[in-house]
């Protein structure tokens, strides 16, 4: 009997270099995800007053929040595409893409387990 993959499971996407517990059989390669975020105009007037008297700005925070996660969900995408059951060594990098735009990228190592 052949197995079969889980579809219904989530893809394990960990920082590590192996899944704990599992044996990589295959290095696919290189998968990402990317988000480019911009702020608005209210959010800025909102931040401008937190500035003032200090603390977290949490509508940035949500925002950058926000794109990790689509980020990391385009780069899941990429390795199911790839037929992938894993990613690993995932990491996360930021950039200003253009004036008030901020891009989060996914990038890490799809594999294949025994």
């Amino acid at each position: 009997m052949t197995p079969t993959k889980n579809t219904t499971a989530p893809m394990p996407a960990v920082t590590v270099s192996s899944i704990p517990g599992r044996e990589t059989s295959e290095n696919i390669g290189i998968v990402f995800g990317s988000s480019v975020r911009s702020r608005n105009f209210i959010f800025d007037i909102f931040a401008a007053f937190k500035n003032l008297f200090g603390g977290e700005v949490r509508s940035y925070t949500r925002l950058l929040e926000d794109a990790q996660s689509e980020a990391t969900s385009r780069m899941l995408e990429q390795a199911k595409k790839l037929e992938a059951d894993a990613v690993v060594d995932v990491h996360f990098a930021t950039s200003q893409v253009a004036y008030k735009a901020a891009e989060i990228f996914a990038y890490g190592t799809a594999v294949r387990l025994k």
